[in-house]
């Protein structure tokens, strides 16, 4: 099978930063196993010496590529250092992002796309796509318990299906609408869980 095109070839930073940033481009618009070491070596505009230097075999990269995004797609613990909103807004912040690119195709969800592109659930990106997913769950469990919800493993399983459902609508729609959509059925879970015996939410 012929390889898309190249994109474009990249100058300047470091080797590695440029051979992930060109993984991202090529992976979000036309996944994973489309993408040919090839093409990632040109758009980055390394060498595929230098290519296989830094990222021995293509799973390698794919691992990086998921670990880059890791922090920047989870819910962001509160520190000393930077005071978080109230439980309910950051609860609800999961569903308002948008896309980088508004004139591209939606990819959805890039955790979710690699456990499909990758279905052995013993791959390693798939074994790293799948805690994502539950630390994703996690973190918002760790909010809802914060903000003396009743049952707050409860609530942060629901908000992380609905996240991935709306991900994935999102996706075989090409449609931003799913997201305000889920917004407001989340709006309706967490005011039912506060009602139900936490502190009253911040406006």
């Amino acid at each position: 099978m012929t390889e898309p095109n190249p994109v474009r070839r990249r100058r300047g930073r470091g080797a590695r930063e440029r051979i992930l940033a060109a993984a991202t481009e090529l992976f979000t618009a036309q996944g994973i196993n489309a993408t040919g070491m090839d093409q990632l070596s040109t758009v980055a505009g390394v060498s595929k010496r230098t290519l296989y230097v830094h990222f021995p075999s293509k799973d390698e990269l794919v691992q990086a590529y998921l670990q880059s995004l890791e922090d920047d797609l989870l819910p962001a613990p509160a520190s000393p250092d930077r005071p978080a909103p109230g439980p309910r807004e950051q609860l609800l912040a999961i569903f308002d992002g948008q896309p980088p690119d508004p004139s591209a195709p939606l990819r959805g969800c890039p955790f979710l796309n690699v456990s499909v592109e990758m279905p052995d659930p013993g791959h390693p990106a798939h074994r790293l796509a799948a805690e994502h997913k539950r630390e994703f769950a996690r973190r918002l469990t760790a909010i809802a318990r914060q903000a003396g919800i009743p049952d707050p493993e409860t609530l942060g399983e629901q908000l992380a299906l609905l996240f991935d459902g709306a991900a994935a609508r999102a996706t075989a729609l090409n449609s931003t609408h799913t997201g305000p959509c889920a917004r407001s059925i989340a709006e309706t879970l967490i005011d039912a869980a506060f009602a139900r015996g936490g502190p009253v939410a911040s406006p």
